[in-house]
């Protein structure tokens, strides 16, 4: 029985001994004594429109891209304390996403809206330029202005009333009242421009330059064939925006430090090469919107 019970006390006693290291193990981690800087890192997540080439898209490889998916990777990489998850979704999801905390911020070549500032934070820095412009049949290659489309009584493809493009018009419209283009709310938050007008189902259409170089002037494009038969004649360049949480200040004034740098390297002007074939930034002081 002595030397049971010995057994017995030496044993509780070792045991007692590994629970007390264990614990302080365990304290010097959560207090980060011993710990990697990995708990450090904020995880976010990126949300992206995953159709809007050449802005962002899903690459054969199944792997994010675009001018905007790209930028945000630089961004990424001056962040240290942040580790982007990029999640690719539709236009009206990462709206809806975003708004709700589902993503912390998303990029979907975002024009800026005044109906846009109360759900999102708009950070100081936008993130790129977009060109935009009317897409009309070759015989109309005439018409170069909002104005010009409206005084030749020109009908327009419908554009969703949440589509920052129809803001643009709507803003035209306000500042020219004796001089309108027909702006008509569409269901969808976009329609096949090139084909609408092709069909002449209208007699032009709003569209960013980008996709109508995918669609039209690529040889790859699903409407190449219609190459000789509509034109892009742009008549804005505009600067476009990644959408926060409106919880995400501290992640937007983050992101505003590493674009900034961005910039100022002329890293933006690459990537605008790179992907819309020209440099917008060029242009820059001519930008108003």
């Amino acid at each position: 029985m002595k030397i049971v019970l010995k057994t017995f006390v030496t044993g509780f006693a070792f045991a007692m001994i590994l629970a007390g290291c264990g614990s302080a193990s365990n304290s010097s981690t959560e207090s980060g004594g011993s710990s990697d800087n990995q708990s450090d890192v904020r995880k976010v997540k990126v949300a992206y429109d995953q159709a809007s080439k050449p802005m962002s898209w899903i690459d054969e490889n199944g792997n994010p891209t675009g001018y905007d998916v790209e930028v945000m990777k630089m961004v990424d990489e001056l962040l240290p304390e942040y580790a982007f998850e990029y999640v690719g979704t539709s236009s009206d999801d990462l709206l809806i996403g975003v708004e709700q905390g589902k993503y912390q911020v998303g990029v979907k070549n975002a024009f800026w809206t005044q109906e846009r500032t109360e759900k999102f934070i708009y950070p100081k820095e936008f993130i790129g330029l977009s060109s935009a412009g009317l897409v009309l049949k070759k015989e109309n290659e005439n018409i170069k202005s909002l104005a010009d489309f409206a005084s030749a009584g020109f009908t327009l493809a419908p554009i969703a009333a949440n589509n920052a493009q129809y803001t643009i018009i709507d803003e035209y419209n306000i500042a020219n009242p004796n001089n309108k283009v027909k702006l008509k709310a569409g269901d969808e938050f976009s329609v096949d421009v090139v084909q609408w007008v092709n069909e002449g189902r209208v007699d032009g259409g709003v569209m960013i330059e980008g996709p109508f170089e995918k669609q039209v002037t690529a040889d790859d494009g699903p409407y190449h064939h219609l190459k000789n038969d509509v034109v892009y004649n742009e008549f804005a360049v505009i600067k476009t925006w990644p959408l926060f949480n409106k919880k995400e200040q501290e992640f937007s004034d983050a992101y505003d430090e590493a674009v900034k740098q961005l910039k100022e390297e002329k890293k933006t002007n690459e990537f605008s090469v790179e992907f819309y074939g020209r440099d917008l930034f060029e242009v820059l002081d001519k930008v108003n919107r």
